[in-house]
Parts: C-alpha cells; sequence; structure tokens
C-alpha cells in the first residue's frame, strides 16, 4: 500500500553556468541566460530587491488584466531566434517567447536530477512526458531508455527536435507526438502499454491540436487516472507538476493518494523553487508538485 508524506518538501533549483536567478523583489525577478539578463513577472517576490540596479537585456511587461497577455521591451540587442545553452550534457535553444517563457523551465532542473536518480543504472527504461514542450526534459530522460514526447503545440515540438540535433542526441529513442495528452493518455490505456515513469507537467488552461478545451481543476483528476493505469508495481515514479493555481500540494497528494493506492511506494508533495545566486540566497517558490516514487 502506498505511504503519503505529510510533511510538504521543498525542491530546490540551484544555479548553474548557464542560468541563475539573480536577484527578486517587488513582484519581479532577474534572471541571467547565458550571456543575457531579463527581468520578468513573479508575483511571489513580494520581498525588497537586494540590488539597487538591474541591468538587463530585456523585460517582460505584462497585460493589464488577469487574462494574461503582455509583450518584452528591449534594451540591448538580444538574438530573435534564440541562442544556445545547456543543462548538463543536453543543449537547447533560448529564446523570448510572446508566453513570457524562455523556451524551458529552470525550475525543473532538479526534477530532471532526481527522476535519473529513480532510473540509475537503467538504459532500457520506458518513460512518458506529457505536455513535453520543447524536450529538456525528455532529452533528460531518454539517457535511461526509449521515451514517448506528447504536446498539442506542433511547434514546441518541432523546437524539441532541434534541441535534440543542437544537443547532438537525435539518435536517442524518443518518439516525438504532436497529439492532446489527455486523448493519447486514454489510448495508451486502452493499448495496455505500460510504462517505468511519467512526468506531467499540464497547464491551467489549454486546447489540444484538434480545438479540444483544457481545463485543470476539470481534466486533471481523469488524466491522472489514465496515467496509474499506466503503472504498476515494477514502475519508478510518476512526477506532477502544477504552476499557477488556486490550489495546494497537500491536495495533488490527497489525489493521487486515493488513484495511486493499491501500489506500494510512497507520495510526497511541496514546492519547487529556485535559489538566488550569491551567498544567502533567497528561496523564490514557482510551482506545486506531487510525485509518487517506488525504488524498488
Amino acid at each position: 500500500m502506498v505511504e503519503i508524506a505529510t510533511q510538504p518538501l521543498i525542491l530546490t533549483g540551484e544555479g548553474w553556468a548557464d542560468y541563475g536567478l539573480v536577484d527578486s523583489g517587488q513582484g519581479r525577478k532577474l534572471e541571467r541566460y547565458g550571456d543575457y539578463r531579463f527581468i520578468r513577472p513573479e508575483p511571489q517576490a513580494m520581498w525588497t530587491p537586494r540590488l539597487a540596479n538591474w541591468d538587463a537585456h530585456g523585460e517582460f511587461v505584462p497585460g493589464s488584466d488577469e487574462d494574461g497577455g503582455g509583450r518584452w521591451q528591449f534594451e540591448k540587442s538580444v538574438p530573435r531566434e534564440g541562442w544556445p545553452l545547456a543543462w548538463n550534457e543536453v543543449s537547447f535553444t533560448a529564446q523570448c517567447t510572446p508566453f513570457r517563457h524562455l523556451g524551458f523551465f529552470p525550475d525543473m532542473a532538479p526534477v530532471w536530477d532526481w527522476m535519473r536518480t529513480m532510473l540509475a543504472g537503467r538504459d532500457d527504461a520506458s518513460t512518458l512526458n506529457l505536455f513535453g514542450y520543447t524536450g529538456v526534459g525528455t532529452l533528460a530522460l531518454s539517457a535511461h531508455g526509449p521515451v514517448t514526447h506528447v504536446d498539442a503545440s506542433k511547434k514546441s515540438v518541432a523546437q524539441a527536435r532541434e534541441n535534440a540535433a543542437l544537443a547532438g542526441l537525435e539518435d536517442r529513442p524518443v518518439r516525438w507526438l504532436v497529439d492532446d495528452a489527455v486523448k493519447f493518455a486514454a489510448r495508451e490505456v486502452r493499448r495496455e502499454k505500460r510504462y517505468d515513469g511519467i512526468i506531467l507537467d499540464p497547464p491551467k488552461f489549454g486546447r489540444g491540436p484538434g480545438g479540444e478545451t483544457w481545463r485543470l481543476e476539470e481534466g486533471l483528476p481523469g488524466l491522472l487516472g489514465d496515467c496509474r493505469k499506466l503503472l504498476d508495481p515494477d514502475s519508478r515514479f510518476l512526477f506532477l507538476t502544477v504552476y499557477a493555481v488556486r490550489m495546494s500540494s497537500l491536495a495533488l497528494a490527497g489525489l493521487m493518494g486515493e488513484l495511486f493506492a493499491d501500489l506500494p511506494g510512497t507520495i510526497e508533495h511541496g514546492d519547487l523553487a529556485v535559489r538566488e545566486d550569491g551567498q544567502d540566497g533567497r528561496l523564490l517558490p514557482t510551482a506545486i508538485f506531487a510525485r509518487w516514487s517506488n525504488p524498488g
């Protein structure tokens, strides 16, 4: 029977050569992406910045309503087609996107490390990345066996393929699929497929390639239930991240505990955070998560 850890965890992302959280405060954050620095909105940075002057190449200015939107304002020249960065052996392209992101989520670095730890010593593990975006996590997993990468955005999947080529990993065993994650998972259940590990990063709201509508609170229980059916007692993990919703990680763990009750292993939950560069760097929370693990 699965055990649920009641105390929340903090998975902390530390800066590395190609990325760092330089400073944060007053609803914004200053980050370095290789040779470039950018300011982006961050509502959870409620404290005062440590630095008096934020010298940045550009800033994303959000829209005036709750529906989002916004635009980049540039003070210095930035390659509009992107520039190469790397995390461990995985190279990828960073780019100022219209959605305020820069082509990857740096707070996921400790998650990628954790998944690889769960698959240590394996080169035949079959894993699934739902809502896989531009594929950095997929390429990290591909060191341990075949990966199925699913995203509804044709542009994101194309960028993921380009990232694989940039990293020299295009020969890794990856299936790159443009598909609706919910429908794909349901089809995999009907096919009686199973995976050693699953990672999913569903948005608050989205549309599939066929115009399918996704709302997190409505769709997550069914999707997570199908993901459970794709795992068995020999599987190793499922990792779920959730951004920008009024929801507790404890609620995610409770849902997962109900669906995973018959499996061995442990369910944990908590926050993802990124630590500022420098001595006594503060922790900036970015998302909540719940994960099931079964080291075997």
